[in-house]
């Protein structure tokens, strides 16, 4: 698969040259060309990826079906809830930029503390201890009806770009077709 895009047309040292944008299986280019190359550029290629043609990969990428999730749920944690809200942002505008339905963003009320109390002098005076304290904020986003594809797309951006002490999680809740054995059962099946 190979795509041309026209950006813009520049007149660099007296000639008209044309800026493009080449996508191919093997990447994305940006390429400065004359006026006269562009319909060369828009040839088609005979691309080789991994020993097999661009057209075979390209028929075993349609006939396979997509998966389509329910809802994606994802947690974020950290010590600082101000990171939090300022990724739950940016994962927020990513999604509407990308199409994707939000559903509820929600955060508890209060943050997961730990207590680890430790006495002030290694070998004597048991009254005298020091208690640290380590809290853990959470936020949960829910982003529903996705196809595989714009889910994949979608959580490799938001993963590459998570902050310094941000751990993400996320739970796929996907829909699938009934086992053979309880189709045949499910007509018989009523409600009362």
């Amino acid at each position: 698969m190979r795509r041309v895009i026209l950006l813009l047309e520049l007149e660099l040292e007296g000639e008209l040259r044309e800026l493009c944008l080449i996508v191919t299986d093997r990447g994305v280019f940006i390429r400065i060309v004359h006026a006269a190359e562009f319909p060369a550029i828009l040839a088609p290629v005979d691309l080789k990826f991994q020993g097999k043609p661009v057209e075979d990969l390209n028929k075993n990428h349609s006939e396979k079906k997509d998966i389509l999730y329910g809802s994606v749920e994802v947690e974020i944690r950290s010590g600082e809830p101000a990171v939090l809200l300022s990724y739950e942002w940016f994962a927020s505008y990513a999604a509407k930029q990308l199409g994707i339905k939000i559903g509820k963003c929600w955060a508890p009320q209060k943050p997961h503390h730990h207590r680890l109390t430790l006495l002030k002098s290694v070998h004597i005076y048991k009254k005298h201890r020091v208690q640290y304290e380590v809290r853990t904020y959470f936020r949960h986003m829910i982003y529903e009806r996705l196809t595989e594809s714009t889910m994949k797309t979608f959580l490799e951006y938001i993963q590459r770009n998570v902050p310094e002490g941000v751990s993400l999680k996320v739970s796929k809740k996907s829909f699938m077709n009934l086992p053979a054995q309880l189709t045949d059962h499910v007509p018989s099946v009523t409600l009362k």
